[in-house]
This record gives structure tokens, sequence and C-alpha cells, in this order.
């Protein structure tokens, strides 16, 4: 494979394991289902696929609560079968990158049970954040899924665990916990996975002590500055391999997020705020002008990404009144949806998105179009539904099974019977459908890279967003023009359209929630 820092234009693709493709039959995705579909993701036209966890796990939060790093889950398949998917897309040119979960881990790992059996006190027990048995709990933390983050032990003690009570919080002050992770890197790097995305990446150090949120001048447990120490040694761990370290950084002020992709810590790093940002024009470039600014001066790539597993899907997103930003407490039940329009805006997203300099994520199913499920409560599965009492919708309906062919077959999540026309089958063979667009975009942005940074156009225009980058090879111009405006937008003159998002109006006006890529 070419070039060492592919990682800098990549286009990488999500796949959520549980939900991506079954293999034998059992309602659940697994390692055999993306196995069989190598080819599709190959003939899709990204470069690499970030695996969420396939770690041995009881699914408490969707296998983010891991009971062996070393180990798949059976429901998934075999480590011998990991090692053979890995260079089966190898061989397809798609490397892989598998998620590392540092925070936490679940209440099933040796190192968790170890601790509640050898009692308070007890060498074991520092591995994680044990305090004494008391009335209340230990501080006034509030937990990243809401609620108290502490629970008892049989014997008392208070666990801190930020997620749900089976995760519960690793002691990153313990060299022990530092070695363990190292090693793992080592064991996913040694069975040639090409990187590793890191979750909740800004919450692994604690303030000594554990202090009260009130009694805190530093948040105790966000951005604590003893993380670098951290990802530095990481780093050190991932240049042996020239794999890549990608973190999942959830930080609003754009400096200290960028303190986290110095050239001695991590490569690069998930940017939220543009997903967050809702279909406006003046906002998105804002966006993007915060995000080039912010990692202009550590020389890291910028990341762009529209949707994950954790977030409502981009169709329904953008269909939605008023806000079409993302934001955890804005997520509520049955909220009217104009899915045409929404659409419309995903397919011109995707076009601005692929034309940004540096890399761009893509979940799996944003090829297909698909939008939120809305699951029926009594079915609902994930841990943040109950913690919020029921208000908040979880995030199950980013999470259910990809539409391959006409019919929905029985899954561990119920797929809505109206979604056979999102099928991969059905769209392959429809020439304007969402998955052909995203081939054709991802083919097209191969050849036109690599390209310079953006150049910003028809900035006095408040209704466009169009900007141009020059191809290195040719010194070729590549100009990308989103109109959000109620009135056509005219191209700049000469300009040779490419790849639309749909159709052009009469003289190659370019209407409405409508993008172009055009050459000069």
């Amino acid at each position: 494979m070419p070039r060492t820092q592919w990682w800098r234009d990549a286009a990488i693709y999500q796949v959520y394991v549980r939900s991506f493709a079954d293999g034998d039959g059992d309602g659940t995705g697994d390692l055999a289902g993306v196995r069989a579909r190598l080819p599709y993701l190959a003939g899709l036209g990204v470069d690499a696929l970030w695996f969420t966890p396939w770690y041995r796990s009881p699914l408490a939060d969707g296998g983010y609560d891991i009971a062996d790093y070393r180990a798949i889950d059976p429901a998934f398949g075999t480590l011998d079968e990991a090692e053979k998917l890995i260079a089966e897309a190898g061989g397809l040119g798609l490397r892989c990158i598998v998620d590392i979960v540092p925070n936490h881990v679940s209440d099933r790992h040796e190192w968790f049970r170890a601790a509640l059996a050898a009692g308070p006190g007890s060498p074991e027990r520092e591995l994680f954040h044990f305090r004494p048995a008391s009335p209340e709990p230990p501080n006034d933390w509030v937990g990243e899924f809401g609620g108290v983050p502490w629970s008892r032990t049989e014997d008392g003690e208070w666990y801190l665990h930020l997620f749900t009570p089976q995760q519960p919080d690793l002691n990153w002050g313990h060299p022990a916990v530092r070695r363990e992770h190292e090693e793992v890197l080592r064991f996913w790097f040694d069975r040639g996975a090409a990187g590793v995305r890191i979750d909740s990446a800004a919450l692994l150090a604690k303030a000594d002590g554990l202090p009260p949120m009130a009694a805190s001048r530093e948040h105790p447990f966000h951005d604590r500055p003893e993380l670098h120490d951290i990802y530095r040694s990481w780093r050190r761990v991932a240049d042996e391999y020239g794999a890549v370290l990608i973190g999942e950084v959830w930080l609003p002020d754009a400096d200290r997020f960028a303190r986290y992709l110095r050239p001695d810590e991590l490569h690069t790093a998930f940017n939220f705020d543009f997903l967050a940002r809702p279909w406006d024009p003046a906002e998105l470039w804002e966006s993007i002008e915060l995000t080039l600014s912010s990692h202009a001066p550590v020389g890291a790539p910028p990341t762009w990404v529209l949707a994950n597993h954790d977030v409502t899907r981009t169709v329904t997103r953008y269909g939605r009144a008023g806000d079409t930003g993302f934001a955890f407490e804005r997520k509520r039940f049955s909220v009217p949806t104009d899915l045409e329009l929404g659409t419309r805006r995903a397919r011109a997203a995707a076009l601005l998105t692929l034309a940004l300099p540096g890399s761009v994520y893509l979940y799996q199913g944003e090829e297909l179009g698909l939008p939120e499920a809305e699951i029926p409560r009594e079915l609902i599965q994930d841990p943040m539904h109950a913690r919020s009492g029921g208000t908040d919708p979880g995030r199950d309906g980013c999470r259910v099974p990809l539409p391959w062919d006409g019919a929905p077959d029985p899954s561990w999540l119920p797929v809505p019977a109206d979604w056979a026309g999102y099928s991969a089958e059905r769209q392959a063979r429809d020439p304007g459908s969402m998955l052909n667009l995203y081939r054709a975009a991802l083919r097209l942005r191969r050849s036109l890279l690599p390209a310079g940074p953006l150049r910003r156009m028809r900035a006095d225009d408040p209704r466009v967003l169009c900007f141009a980058r020059t191809r290195e090879q040719d010194g070729a111009e590549w100009i990308c023009l989103v109109n959000f405006g109620p009135e056509d937008a005219a191209p700049p003159p000469g300009a040779e359209p490419l790849l639309a998002s749909g159709p052009l109006s009469e003289g190659g006006l370019v209407p409405q929630d409508t993008a172009v890529w055009l050459r000069a």
C-alpha cells in the first residue's frame, strides 16, 4: 500500500459489527458477515475500515464494556476470523482500525472480578477507583450518561463508573493500567491492525483524590493534563509499527482539542463540531474555518464526519424543522421529519464533506441514505434511554442492522418494514441512488487527490458555500459549490460539472440544497 501517511486524507468506513452483516443467520452481525461484504466495501471506494468493539463483552453498553481485549466475542466469531478479516481486507487495499476503550472495563473483566474477591484495601482494588463505605456517594460527580457515577459493592465500598455500573473506571495513575494498554496495542498491531480509535479519549485521567466538582478549579475528569503523557507513550508504541492513533475527543475548546494532536501525541481526532452544526452555510463555514485553523499550528490533518453509532442519522437530522444540528440533550421521541428534504440535504452534505481537506469518516448505512429508526420503547436496549429516565430514545435508532436485500430478517433490533427501498441490492441497480452517489464521489475524490488547501470563493454570497482546491499533479482546480438558498445559483464561469448531488437546473444552475463538484 502506498504512502506512509495514508490517514491524512483517507476515507474511513465505520463498521458497527453487531449491525453490519449477519453471516450465520442468528440475527446478529458478525465477522463472517463482514468478510462476505469486503468486496462491497472495496467497491464503495473507501481506504480503511474502523471496527467498533468486537471483543468479548456482556454487551451492557453495545460492546464498550470489554471483558477481554484479546478475545473476540463468540457472538461475532473468533480471533482467528479477526486475523483472517484483517488479512483479507488488506488484500483488497483496505486497512483495519480497531476500537480501544481505555477509560473502563466490564465488571466481568478478570481485574474487576479479582478486585471484588480481594476486598477493601487490597492491591487489586488499586487498579480502579474504590472508596470506603459511607452513607452517601464519595463526591458530587455526574456520569456521562447522567445520574450518580458511583455504585456499591457487597462489602459496602463504592466504585466509580462514568458510564453504566457495569463499566468500572480504571485508575490511570496505576502503572499496571498503563502497561496493560500498551501491551494491548502491541497485540493488535502484531495482528495487522493499521491503527486504533480511542474511545472517550479525554476522560481517562482523574484529579488526585477525586475532589468534588464545586471544589475543582479544573474539571476533575475531563481533559486532564495528565492525559498527554499517556498518549505520548502510546505514540511511541504506534510509531514502532507505523500505526495511527485516532482519538474520540469531545471538546468545545479548539485550542485544547489541538493539544492532543501535537507531533508526539495522537495523529488525528474526530471533529464533532462539524456534525453538531445545523444545515446553514454560515454555521458550517465557521466550523470549517475553526477546524482548519486549530489543526494548522500542530500540523495535524482535520477530520470530517456527518454521523456515527452515537448520533442521529444525517437524513433525519437534516430533515427536521428548526435546529438541524446535533446535541444529545435535544434527542426526543416522535420529532416530525421531512425525509425527502433530509435526503436532499444529506446528498449535498456528502459532496461537501468529501471535498474538504483531511480525512473523512463514513458511518455504515450513510451511503444508503438510511434515516433514524424509531425503536418501540419496550425494545430499546441502549442504557442511555434508561439512565435518562425514559426521555432520551437512546442510540439504537442509528444502530439498526443494514438492509442488504429487500426482505428484513429477524435481528437483535427491529428493521423497519419500509426499509426494503433502502436495500443495497436495490440501490446498486439505481444510477441515481445514494449508494451510487457515494461510489461516484469516492472514486472521483481519489482521482482528485492529493489536493492543496481550500480557497474560499463567493464569500459575499450568503446563500452559497463555495471553495476551490488545486490538484497537486497538474494544477487543476477542483471546485465545490453548495447552494442553501431558495434561488438557483450559477456556478463559476467556465467551470465544468464533474458530479452533482441532484439534478441541475436549465443552464447548469444549482438548485437549493444541492452540491456540485466542478473543474475550473
